[in-house]
């Protein structure tokens, strides 16, 4: 259990976090959601002792592991798969450790029984899988890859580790779709606790079964996901500014009151009694609702159809073309999602449309007035650190003078006090905003954003929303928030084996089809197929077989266990008996895992024929 009790932290004498209690028992899911700038990050580091505490106590079990990303990412030669398994620290040790003594090296073996280290390695490359690496990356140093990616290994050393307190900090910052949703269904199965900061409202929605809600210098602990939070906390709020306005109004009517007969001997008494309540009525605070987020892009005029036509078009590097046969169309009212796991080639399709990459075959016809903006993660890394807002726009428009350009800048969200602050002081989701700013700028036909809610609040990627909605141009979106491409697009196209192609399914049968692995979606049967009595008989016993299956070898695992936990099995002669034995475990390990797969496809076997027999 976590508990954090009336604590107090302060930055340069500003209050961050005042008197905030919260207890999260164990084994929760959490979300920690709050505006930018809340302290949520300052949360977590005060939970890990990283900063002293003005006051207050945070608290946590006896030797409970908290666990997180490194700001360090690994970038060393070691290979993937050993850089997770060294992130188990006391795996690493303890096989590493030497002994002469029997009866430490039995101590050992259990121990590492206890952990299931020798399915460490399979469970380390599931990890590594489902965060988008192939199983011959898997073998590649570290340094062979981006930071990005490396950070993709730092998340999956942690998650390895499973520590008893998980906190994560946007973690989906740096996955794409595919992993993003990997990541939501591993958090849901997390066996302790999680407390995950992060703008996205599926994951926040879908992995977790709280939320902690950082405002006002407060901390509030709700039940459900994101969306439930959000539905109670405007009932909350509406609830408080009624009976701020109730008070309001009483107060007035008292002060009136004094006001009239405070000077009247008759009236005196009342009159001060009356001041009296006014001193003892405790102040209801109106919500302290911060400045509405908002984004304007210009719109643009109308262009004729189609605005982009792609015939037989191929693209690539400088080597064979990573997508070909390209037959697509573009019209200015479209909202296109672009679909694919990592690497098939959704940005180099979105570099292609924005220009940046030149057909290798085929044609592909933009329309002559037709203008583009293209926003992608990279340039947001690319903007002029000493630099304020104010030099980056003058620079495309020298001649616009200071309040237009700090109207633009204020049209995305961006107001007095950020527009006059040199880059690199600009939190990320501000100088995200100003990089979609310089990428809209001309009032573009076509609208291609890579991955642009990263280091958005979520109140910022509703205001995206609303302003992709109401602009009159195309918009390509590639983008790992389910919520963002579900309001937003209209039309999917999956991006796999060298092609694009139009994607018929929804959203959900895309993320179902990416949970389960499968190549391909499943078709709709045409027809419910009816289970006879004896059919279903048949595989409640098939079940039952499995279920015995599962437990005999469980017995027999655990017999082994013990054998290994014998001192007398690591003397010297018994080297090769050994060997044999910590063969037979593994063997076992290996076992229950296929019964228990064979057990789960009985399982929904049966599940599906009870439900079509209704």
């Amino acid at each position: 259990m976590l508990r954090i009790s009336d604590i107090s932290y302060s930055v340069e004498g500003r209050p961050l976090i005042e008197g905030a209690s919260a207890t999260i028992p164990g084994g929760h899911k959490v979300g920690l959601v709050g505006r930018n700038g809340t302290g949520k990050t300052t949360l977590f580091r005060l939970i890990r002792g990283e900063l002293t505490l003005d006051g207050g106590e945070i608290s946590l079990p006896p030797r409970a592991r908290i666990g997180g990303v490194s700001q360090e990412v690994p970038s060393s030669e070691t290979s993937l798969i050993d850089t997770v398994l060294e992130a188990d620290t006391e795996r690493a040790a303890l096989m590493a450790e030497q002994s002469d003594d029997p009866a430490r090296i039995a101590e050992i073996q259990a121990r590492l029984t206890d952990i299931d280290a020798w399915s460490a390695e399979a469970r380390a490359a599931t990890i590594l899988k489902g965060l988008g690496f192939t199983e011959a990356e898997q073998q590649m140093p570290c340094s062979a890859f981006s930071g990005g990616w490396r950070m993709r290994v730092a998340l999956a050393g942690v998650l390895f580790a499973q520590p008893d307190l998980l906190l994560l900090d946007e973690p989906t910052n740096y996955l794409d779709l595919e992993g993003a949703l990997w990541l939501e269904s591993y958090l849901a199965r997390y066996p302790h606790t999680v407390i995950v900061i992060s703008h996205d409202r599926g994951l926040l929605n879908r992995a977790v079964g709280h939320i902690l809600h950082l405002a006002d210098r407060k901390l509030t602990l709700y039940t459900g996901g994101y969306d439930t939070f959000a539905k109670t906390r405007a009932e909350r709020l509406a609830v408080q500014a009624a009976e701020a306005k109730k008070q309001d109004l009483r107060r007035a009517h008292l002060q009136s009151f004094v006001d009239r007969f405070r000077a009247k001997a008759s009236k005196a008494k009342q009159a001060q009694s009356r001041v009296k309540m006014l001193e003892k009525m405790e102040t209801i605070r109106m919500p302290e609702d911060a400045a509405r987020t908002v984004f304007t892009f210009p719109n643009p005029e109308e262009l004729p159809p189609p605005i982009i036509q792609l015939d037989r078009a191929a693209v690539g590097y400088d080597g064979p073309p990573v997508l070909k046969r390209l037959d697509l169309r573009i019209d200015q009212d479209d909202r296109i999602a672009l679909l694919g796991r990592n690497g098939e080639g959704k940005s180099t399709l979105s570099k292609l449309l924005a220009g940046k990459l030149d057909a290798c075959d085929g044609r592909i016809v933009r329309s002559s007035k037709l203008r583009i903006g293209y926003f992608a993660q990279h340039q947001v890394d690319e903007l002029h650190l000493d630099e304020t807002p104010i030099d980056h726009v003058r620079r495309e428009r020298p001649d616009e003078a200071p309040s237009r350009i700090r109207a633009r800048l204020a049209g995305f969200g961006l107001g007095a006090d950020q527009a006059d602050t040199v880059v690199a002081r600009l939190s990320g989701g501000q100088k995200a905003r100003l990089s979609l700013l310089l990428a809209t700028l001309d009032a573009p036909h076509m609208l291609i954003l890579d991955e642009p809610t990263n280091h958005l609040d979520i109140e910022s990627r509703e205001a995206l929303v609303e302003a992709l909605t109401e602009y009159s141009g195309a918009v390509i979106l590639v983008s790992h928030d389910m919520h963002l491409l579900r309001l937003v697009a209209d039309r999917l196209w999956l991006v796999k084996d060298g092609t694009v192609a139009p994607y018929d399914e929804d959203l959900e049968a895309y993320r179902a089809l990416l949970l389960k692995g499968e190549e391909r979606a499943p078709k709709p049967r045409k027809a419910e197929r009816k289970y006879s009595q004896q059919e279903i008989q048949a595989l409640r016993s098939e079940v039952k077989k499995c279920e015995q299956r599962m437990e005999k070898i469980d017995q027999m695992r655990d017999k082994l266990a013990v054998k290994l936990a014998d001192p007398a099995l690591y003397e010297d002669a018994r080297a090769g008996e050994l060997a044999t034995w910590q063969g037979k475990y593994a063997e076992a390990m290996d076992g229950l895992d296929r019964a228990e797969a064979l057990w789960l496809r009985a399982q929904e076997k049966l599940e599906a024929a009870e439900a079509a027999r209704g």
